[in-house]
């Protein structure tokens, strides 16, 4: 079992830079893939960000590669998305969620997800 909690979120301006966090609980984190999505008003859950230490790839949607960067830190147990250059379609509640296996982009391919943090960007 593993339980995840999503922090950072907030209100930014087009343009500027938002670092969340997803702080996970339970045994052998390293062999998790952490993944980030979003799900903006009357839209589907959509991949955002993936990452394995396993086998060290790192996966991004194409609307957020190059402005986005997801890393972990497998000692505390956190994964974080550094997102930068931020646009107001990058609104939406953002959700950090961990598979064991191999990397997806499938959201049902992964079986823990957190409560998810709100990030809003004004034009």
């Amino acid at each position: 079992q593993v339980q995840l909690v999503e922090s950072g979120g907030g209100l930014v301006q087009a343009g500027g830079s938002l670092r969340l966090s997803c702080a996970a609980s339970g045994r052998t984190f390293s062999r998790y893939v952490m993944g980030w999505f979003r799900q903006a008003p009357g839209k589907e859950r959509e991949f955002v960000a993936a990452n394995s230490w396993t086998d060290g790839s790192t996966d991004y949607a194409d609307s957020v590669k190059g402005r986005f960067t997801i890393s972990r830190d497998n000692a505390k147990k956190t994964v974080h998305l550094q997102m930068n250059s931020l646009k107001p379609e990058d609104t939406a509640v953002y959700y950090c969620a961990a598979r064991v296996g191999s990397p997806t982009r499938d959201t049902y391919g992964y079986a823990y997800w957190g409560q998810g943090t709100q990030v809003t960007v004004s034009s």
